[in-house]
């Protein structure tokens, strides 16, 4: 599940507070930029205010129909539906997004925007 610094692509994901903390689902059309964000708290909502800061779960879609209609069903679905589906992927919660932004490299710039 691991990408390289600024690849974009179309993703469902999932981001934690913690270990079975707070769960947000989103959609987005550029993953790195939208986890950048989120991290950083530069959006204003539920992740900023429950610290949804750890990117636990994510799945690739080629088109953005795809995308929306995964995150809608995901976020009728139950509570433990959504830990069961982080868990099968990523059962220690890792952040799957730890080594995408490189902390030390002066030459490295936030990923662009997204749609």
């Amino acid at each position: 599940m691991r990408v390289g610094t600024h690849r974009t692509f179309i993703a469902t994901y999932m981001m934690a507070s913690r270990r079975n903390g707070a769960i947000y689902t989103g959609m987005t059309s550029n993953l790195t930029a939208r986890v950048w964000k989120h991290r950083n708290g530069l959006l204003d909502g539920f992740t900023k205010r429950y610290g949804c800061t750890r990117l636990v779960w994510f799945q690739r879609f080629a088109w953005v129909t795809e995308a929306i209609r995964r995150e809608k069903q995901i976020k009728e679905w139950k509570r433990d539906w959504k830990l069961a589906l982080i868990e099968q992927d990523n059962p220690e919660w890792l952040d799957l997004a730890a080594d995408w932004y490189p902390a030390n490299d002066p030459n490295w710039t936030p990923p662009e925007g997204e749609n």
